[in-house]
């Protein structure tokens, strides 16, 4: 046998949470608690058809019950943390220059990248340090996050229009 690759046994002191007999046996743990022993046990003792603790089984029901719907209502506010418009635009994890440039331009917010987007890809092309490629992976990554992208305005063609018909008569 290989040496040094058992667990230390232990003279062990049992103890039942039901009737408080204790008794001793060997184990790797120092002390051991049950629940329910052969001393108290319906079906050592005779007993079996009544039901141990059943108010005290009721009491775990509700209280598993509760537990479950607080878990519930922690990942709802969860699940719309995450579609918030407030989470910083560190969690988009942008390039570390296209991010300091939104931080240097006062776009703190996935909010405010929203609300740039909507405006068009130009306000946002024009913050200096934040190019063509940072705007497509910011794009991605909102879609990705479940945020839904507000159109950009269309360029007017009535201004166009006006440019040219001045071009044309020589204004």
């Amino acid at each position: 046998m290989k040496a040094d690759i058992h667990p230390t046994v232990y003279e062990a002191q049992v103890t039942c949470a039901s009737c408080g007999k204790t008794w001793v046996t060997t184990s790797v743990k120092k002390e051991l608690r049950v629940d329910v022993c052969s001393n108290c046990h319906p079906f050592f003792t005779g007993e079996s058809a009544r039901i141990l603790d059943v108010e005290g089984q009721v009491d775990r029901f509700y209280k598993k019950l509760s537990a479950r719907q607080t878990y519930v209502e922690q990942q709802k506010v969860k699940e719309e943390s995450l579609n918030s418009p407030d989470r910083s635009i560190d969690d988009l994890a942008l390039a570390p220059r296209a991010a300091e440039s939104l931080k240097k331009a006062g776009v703190l917010t996935i909010g405010q990248v929203l609300e740039k987007l909507a405006e068009g890809d130009a306000s946002l092309l024009a913050i200096a340090g934040y190019g063509q490629s940072a705007l497509t992976t910011t794009k991605k990554k909102l879609r990705a996050l479940g945020f839904e992208l507000p159109e950009a305005p269309k360029p007017v063609k009535a201004e166009k229009t006006e440019k040219t018909a001045e071009t044309e008569t020589g204004e």
